[in-house]
């Protein structure tokens, strides 16, 4: 079973592709197969971006000593 690609190499062949769709003159037939793989790939980098948005919490200590798990979204708008 071959391993699932990570993010960054996901996003650095996006971009190639991405680049190349803009720069080259691909066949019609060889752009929609780049497509067709840069959709892929958009789906598997917005799966990996949702999992570690998951990850990423803050715990907060509240006041009676429970913690609670706040996404790192909100706190950042707290701050601010």
């Amino acid at each position: 079973m071959m391993a699932e690609q990570r993010f960054e190499d996901a996003m650095k062949r996006l971009e190639e592709i991405v680049e190349t769709l803009e720069e080259g003159n691909p066949s019609l037939e060889e752009a929609i197969k780049r497509f067709e793989e840069g959709m892929k790939l958009v789906k598997l980098c917005t799966r990996k971006l949702d999992e570690a948005e998951r990850k990423v919490t803050l715990l907060i200590e509240e006041a009676d000593g429970r913690t609670r798990q706040v996404p790192f979204e909100e706190e950042e708008e707290k701050d601010a």
